[in-house]
């Protein structure tokens, strides 16, 4: 029984050990992956949800087949309101994505400097 015991202890205590030490590697590789492939899927979702580049493709042609001038004019000024706002919403949610990013790197750098503060 101590034989098991011994032999499991030290199967347990190398996998912690293991588990400690490829923490950061993971974090700065497949982790970070992870990471940016969720932004680019957020991002793309809520530029989807926006239609930013629908609006953009139709800028110039008129909205409900008016083809006169008063309402070709009264479209592209509609549609340009539109495209500057839902661009600055799109703006915020690509800084929202970014500082996740900047988070995600900064955080064990953090973490360790706050550690340092308890053992002094």
């Amino acid at each position: 029984m101590s034989n098991s015991f011994i032999f499991y202890s030290v199967k347990i205590l190398t996998e912690l050990i293991g588990g400690i030490a490829y923490f950061p590697v993971w974090w700065y590789s497949r982790g970070l992956v992870n990471l940016l492939l969720g932004v680019k899927d957020f991002l793309v979702n809520k530029q989807k949800a926006l239609a930013l580049i629908v609006w953009v493709k139709n800028i110039f042609k008129p909205m409900y087949a008016q083809y006169d001038w008063q309402g070709i004019l009264i479209s592209f000024f509609v549609r340009a309101v539109q495209i500057v706002f839902r661009s600055i919403i799109m703006l915020f949610w690509a800084i929202l994505g970014l500082a996740a990013v900047i988070f995600w790197l900064l955080l064990p750098i953090l973490v360790i400097y706050e550690i340092s503060f308890q053992l002094i």
